[in-house]
């Protein structure tokens, strides 16, 4: 595509986004957190602790370390976070991983060694030939779609519930987004792309059963079995839907006004979801060294703050902490916006 019909295409897809049923003008900006992942040390840094505009930090946190045994749940992690954060009026955010992008696993073992889980999780494969001969392993994952492994991924999110409903800022449910090959060989047992909508949405309704004060937010960027707008099946569609029904918010975890792939999949649905629905997108490795595709020059942080803001109306943004971009660029930005009432 030349420059003028790429230009023409993100003009057209910007409109789109900002026309939705929900979409105005004036818009509140979003909450800033920092995003840690698993460097839970960066929760006593300076940069946390002297940026007014930081509101407090998002922490991956694993089924595995979670629930290290059947039926033991350790949150003492949780709970030492929540205490620190909030002796320096600041708040926690909860991300619940059960998927990792390396040879890490991140469910329990016991899911593994008790066959009525079947595995308890699956390799994932991001496919590089049509028939998989040069399919390439990205890590693993829960086996959502499988009413066994949901029912211990419910009873996990229970006992979050009654401990940390209420204290934490929100809940994050890790990104949809997954790949099993394109021929079927890596396909997991028990797995279609509609018992994988099920399992999403069942645990959507899980979160939304155990925390009800707390707004629990799915990541919901890609969906297996799809790929829009060529083939559309409405598998992300469905799975949005259900969760803005369920009383639940969306997001994702990039965030990067440029990429297609995202302006033609979680985006749109996100500019259009209906009000009083949150959502959140994590700006994460990689995404600030994104060159626009058309100046081929860095994005900027002025211009990936104002899509999250006026072209998203984002409640929440989460700021990676990578570098140099972070020092060099979000951190002076953030410095410089005025700090948020308590929410």
């Amino acid at each position: 595509m030349n420059t003028r019909g790429l230009r023409l295409l993100v003009g057209l897809i910007a409109g789109a986004m900002a026309s939705g049923p929900s979409a105005h003008s004036a818009t509140t900006p979003p909450r800033h957190f920092l995003y840690v992942g698993r460097d839970r040390d960066l929760v006593h840094s300076a940069a946390m602790l002297d940026t007014p505009a930081l509101e407090g930090a998002q922490v991956k946190y694993t089924w595995r370390e979670l629930e290290p045994e059947r039926g033991r749940y350790d949150l003492h992690r949780v709970q030492d976070d929540i205490a620190y954060l909030t002796s320096h009026g600041k708040r926690l955010v909860v991300q619940l991983q059960d998927a990792s992008f390396d040879d890490r696993v991140n469910t329990p073992d016991y899911l593994a060694r008790d066959t009525t889980f079947h595995g308890g999780s699956a390799h994932k494969y991001t496919s590089e030939s049509a028939d998989d001969s040069l399919g390439r392993f990205t890590g693993w994952i829960a086996r959502r779609w499988d009413p066994a492994v949901q029912a211990r991924w419910a009873a996990l999110l229970e006992v979050l519930g009654d401990s940390l409903d209420g204290r934490i800022e929100a809940l994050v449910l890790s990104e949809t987004a997954t790949e099993f090959g394109a021929s079927g060989r890596y396909r997991p047992a028990g797995f279609t792309p509609e018992s994988y909508v099920r399992g999403i949405q069942a645990q959507i309704a899980a979160a939304r059963s155990a925390f009800h004060r707390t707004p629990v937010i799915q990541y919901a960027n890609f969906m297996p079995g799809e790929w829009l707008p060529k083939t559309d099946h409405g598998y992300l569609r469905a799975v949005i839907a259900f969760a803005e029904s369920a009383g639940a918010g969306i997001g994702g975890p990039d965030l990067m006004p440029t990429r297609k792939e995202l302006r033609a999949h979680a985006y749109p649905l996100i500019a259009a979801r209906p009000a009083g629905v949150v959502a959140g997108l994590a700006v994460q490795n990689g995404n600030l060294a994104t060159l626009d595709p058309i100046t081929h020059q860095p994005l900027g942080i002025a211009r990936v703050a104002a899509f999250a803001q006026d072209s998203l109306r984002l409640d929440y943004v989460f700021w990676g902490t990578q570098e140099p971009w972070f020092t060099r660029d979000v951190l002076p930005w953030l410095r410089a916006q005025p700090a948020r009432a308590p929410h």
